[in-house]
């Protein structure tokens, strides 16, 4: 079966040796790079020329899950014909994330959790302190793209994009933590949830995984704050809204991966990061963090700031 998203699975194992022993401080970090990943070659004599097979980790993988051989963009336009979502609907969910990105960014918020990496060139340096890849998207510009697949819903707007990226965060025990905050608040995990959905149906699981992590905190829906999702497609958040009620415009404050792009292995730490900053900001609060994995698993993780 495919990994439930790694960063909840991560955060889960590191709480587990805490529960087990009080004292250890596990630091989780995750890492990868989707931008320009591994081309394999394998020879292949017998063949008329000599030509090589090939084989692209990154791209491949978007093109078909291990479990179906469908492609990422087949889950994401089987559940948007199941919840009868238009293309009109995909576009706002889209425009609506980058909105809140470019505040965030304005607002200057974004840098309490990002931090910049200084790479040695030689003699130059070059320091990254900003997302890459982020597209200037507009309500024209989304109208003018064309569907991925014919007779689709889903463009290349509003599917997120191959990235690099990194992310790490410090799991303790309650005394401990509270030490580190100085006073600032701590952030406690209530629980977590792993689900699948229906074969290549992707974009659901992620829902069924929140719902799952909310039950087992003994919470609903309505306890929670704020939400965010990593949401590879815009589908995932509006199937989140029609199943759950939540609204559209309290979920992702600071943007998402819709927006700044999918390091397979760091994206959902983000997101967290940045519940935990938008927690902060309103002074406390239950969250709700969500997201899918591969062809139709998904893993949520439900925290409060106290």
């Amino acid at each position: 079966a495919p990994p439930p998203p790694t960063s909840v699975a991560c955060i889960v194992g590191a709480a587990v040796q805490v529960e087990t022993d009080a004292g250890l401080r596990p630091l989780v970090v995750t890492t990868d790079r989707t931008s320009n990943g591994p081309l394999l070659m394998y020879p292949r004599p017998r063949t008329i020329g000599g030509s090589a097979a090939t084989e692209n980790w990154v791209l491949d993988n978007f093109a078909a899950d291990p479990a179906t051989g469908q492609s990422m963009v087949h889950t994401a336009e089987a559940v948007a014909r199941e919840g009868a979502m238009s293309r009109q609907s995909l576009d706002e969910v889209t425009l609506l994330r980058y909105q809140q990105y470019r505040q965030a960014l304005a607002d200057d918020r974004q840098r309490t959790y990002l931090q910049p990496v200084v790479i040695e060139q030689g003699r130059s340096r070059l320091t990254v302190d900003r997302d890459e890849g982020v597209h200037e998207t507009t309500a024209d510009g989304l109208r003018a793209l064309k569907p991925v697949s014919p007779d689709g819903v889903v463009t290349y707007g509003s599917q997120t994009h191959p990235a690099d990226g990194a992310a790490g965060t410090v799991v303790l025990a309650r005394d401990g933590a509270r030490a580190l905050a100085d006073g600032d608040g701590v952030v406690r995990l209530l629980s977590a949830g792993f689900a699948r959905a229906e074969k290549a149906r992707m974009p659901k699981a992620a829902t069924t995984a929140a719902l799952q992590a909310l039950d087992a905190a003994g919470l609903a829906i309505g306890d929670v704050h704020v939400v965010t999702t990593h949401n590879p497609f815009a589908v995932n958040d509006l199937w989140f809204a029609q199943r759950t009620g939540f609204p559209l415009e309290r979920m992702n404050p600071y943007g998402c991966s819709l927006v700044y792009g999918h390091p397979q292995g760091p994206t959902g730490l983000r997101a967290i990061a940045e519940l935990v900053q938008a927690l902060q900001a309103r002074g406390g609060g239950v969250g709700l963090f969500t997201g899918c994995a591969a062809g139709d698993t998904g893993a949520a993780l439900v925290i409060r700031l106290e």
